[in-house]
């Protein structure tokens, strides 16, 4: 490792976060482990093999990169492609063995040039409903009826039939409850199909913890897996955040009242300061929304100040500290914590986001419980 910028990720919580979660759903209930983006962040192929080992029985993946990406890697479990592919892309997702997420007839009509009804192979799907998320899916009847032949042909096999909630975190459930209403409805439609569904599966992290009486065949775990989930609205089900982000000072300076810090002179200092430059900046995906936000260094908060750079901020340190200092963006330092969670409220955004956000520049160090930085260095970190 060359840089002092360094993304630590616990592999023993990440697991132990899975296996809680797999306890505290129905014994029948399968568990898809979503590792897209890159794990949010986390690493998909290291996430991915620890939430297997703790239960998980499948993977959710937005594009088909990030499924060949796992195959590669080894890992056998079913993955469902989240996001449609482009139909001319379906032999190599049977070349993968990889499920795939479909929403309209005319992606089967195009598809039909890429994959005779009598090849070798047959293609499982997931049929993704629209109740009210408004993103993808299939949203009325007419447009269920046109699907429906497709989905009939003896070379497709529907081994899901699924949908999103928009607002399973919020205090107001009355769009929840609509939103399993139509889901009902269309579940219904689903019996005009002359074949059987395998899996019906409409939660996600907060609504398989939230309502667990939601979990039908299958519930698909994100957020979760990282330890990101409404505490105060989940109470019997204890996470912990699997992420932390370091740098270190790499100068310490003392300005006089007045001096300017950053592009735009964005910071004046009020009085006698110091102030430390750390090398981390928005090309590493630590934005500029961050701004006035805190940092700890070896225990003790400092406020970013002025512009985030592409490859530095600044802090307005509340004491001198020696260039080499231990920074930490996210996670524990001593007897403080920044959380993601308010980071993201910060920023008016999600956990997941903060994580995701972080770029390949920085590099990952996995690490388990008990290890120390030195061993985990050794043994197991990525550069993207």
């Amino acid at each position: 490792m060359y840089r002092d910028t360094w993304a630590e990720i616990d592999l023993t919580k990440i697991r132990e976060n899975v296996m809680e979660i797999r306890q505290f759903l129905p014994g029948s209930t399968k568990l898809m482990a979503v590792v897209k983006a890159n794990a949010y962040g986390h690493g998909d192929i290291e996430t991915a093999k620890e939430a297997v080992q703790a239960g998980a029985d499948y993977l959710g993946v937005a594009f088909i990169e990030e499924a060949i990406r796992l195959r590669n890697a080894g890992l056998k479990q079913p993955i469902l492609i989240l996001t449609p592919i482009r139909p001319e892309l379906t032999s190599l997702a049977l070349e993968y063995d990889l499920m795939l997420t479909v929403t309209r007839a005319s992606w089967f009509q195009e598809m039909r040039a890429h994959k005779p009804v009598n090849a070798l192979y047959k293609l499982y799907v997931h049929v993704k409903m629209d109740t009210g998320l408004g993103r993808i899916g299939i949203r009325t009847m007419e447009e269920w009826q046109e699907i429906v032949p497709w989905l009939a042909a003896p070379d497709i096999v529907v081994d899901g039939f699924y949908t999103h909630f928009a607002t399973a975190g919020e205090a107001d459930s009355s769009y929840l409850e609509l939103q399993i209403q139509r889901f009902q409805e269309m579940k219904e439609w689903s019996n005009m199909l002359p074949i059987p569904i395998n899996h019906y599966h409409c939660a996600g992290s907060v609504a398989a913890l939230r309502f667990p009486e939601l979990s039908m065949d299958m519930v698909r775990i994100g957020a979760a897996i990282y330890g990101f989930y409404p505490e105060m609205q989940v109470t019997n089900i204890k996470l912990k955040p699997a992420f932390s982000l370091h740098s270190r000072l790499m100068q310490t300076k003392r300005l006089k009242k007045g001096e300017y810090v950053g592009y735009n002179n964005a910071y004046q200092t009020k009085t006698d300061q110091w102030i430390g430059t750390v090398p981390i900046g928005y090309a590493d995906g630590w934005t500029q929304r961050m701004q006035n936000t805190e940092v700890l260094v070896d225990g003790c908060r400092a406020e970013i100040v002025g512009k985030i750079s592409m490859d530095q901020l600044m802090v307005k340190l509340p004491k001198y500290f020696p260039e080499g200092s231990k920074v930490t963006l996210i996670g524990c330092s001593g007897e403080q914590k920044i959380l993601t969670y308010k980071l993201a409220n910060h920023i008016g955004s999600v956990s997941q986001e903060i994580t995701s956000s972080i770029t390949d520049r920085v590099v990952r160090i996995y690490r388990k419980s008990g290890e120390s930085q030195h061993e985990a260095i050794r043994s197991r970190t990525t550069a993207f």
